[in-house]
């Protein structure tokens, strides 16, 4: 992975974001996640693979009372992280920590958390066709943590009643499902529809769920990213450039 790097935005501009020019690079869906979480004011939230901190810098400009921790395993991504967060002033409240999913710090396990948010690898380690880059590599293609591992982690970290939300590939839902089975409840599927109006099938679903919950699967809506002339839709617009909330029962 080289060690060049883009001068981006996110949020229509609140949020000064560098990350690297190979490797993996954050589109819409850790945008997306942070819009999903609803923290309220002194709760706990964890980003597990929080990568250059797309999630993390965007949950943190919409609530300005939780704290965020964002765990990443790549050293330099971790760094760059880092250096995000200062250059958004947000290091009274956001902490970039180095680890391992498979083998969780200290620093994460300490105390409970009330939210974790999760974009995993979206590619099984048995997937064909797998990136050369070995950045994008890492970041899309599952190492020796699956998904079940994520999902365990997540259910050890959180406390009783709290909430994990996912972003992943619409293909992968039975596998989050089975993550999730006796351990989550109050489980809600939310359809990310690419456009025309539900014509065309979801490539990403977001996943919440309840630790603990015996409360029913709920498959909502879901929502319309881009209209017919492939523009967001308003509601897409509202989260991508004006950091608007995104609630996943709506």
């Amino acid at each position: 992975m080289s060690d060049e790097t883009s001068s981006d935005s996110l949020l229509g501009g609140r949020i000064m974001f560098n990350q690297f020019l190979s490797g993996y690079r954050a589109a819409i869906d850790p945008v997306l996640l942070a819009a999903s979480v609803d923290a309220q004011p002194g709760e706990r939230v964890l980003d597990l693979g929080c990568g250059s901190g797309a999630a993390c810098l965007c949950l943190a400009a919409r609530l300005a009372s939780v704290s965020i921790d964002g765990l990443e395993l790549n050293e330099p991504m971790a760094q760059l992280a880092r250096q995000n967060v200062l250059a958004n002033d947000f290091q009274d409240r956001l902490t970039i920590i180095d680890g391992d999913i498979a083998d969780p710090p200290p620093a994460i396990t300490a105390e409970p958390y009330d939210h974790i948010m999760a974009n995993p690898p979206y590619m099984p380690s048995s997937a064909g066709n797998q990136p050369r880059d070995q950045g994008k590599l890492v970041a899309t293609v599952e190492g020796a943590a699956g998904l079940d591992i994520w999902i365990d982690l997540a259910w050890r970290l959180l406390r009783h009643k709290a909430t994990l939300t996912l972003v992943h590939r619409a293909d992968r839902l039975g596998d989050i499902l089975v993550g999730l089975h006796k351990r989550f409840g109050g489980v809600v599927v939310f359809p990310l529809w690419p456009g025309g109006g539900g014509h065309h099938p979801a490539r990403r679903v977001i996943v919440r769920a309840i630790k603990n919950s015996r409360a029913p699967l709920y498959l909502s809506p879901g929502l319309v990213l881009h209209l017919d002339d492939g523009e967001y839709s308003s509601k897409t617009q509202g989260i991508l450039r004006h950091g608007d909330a995104l609630d996943l029962q709506g």
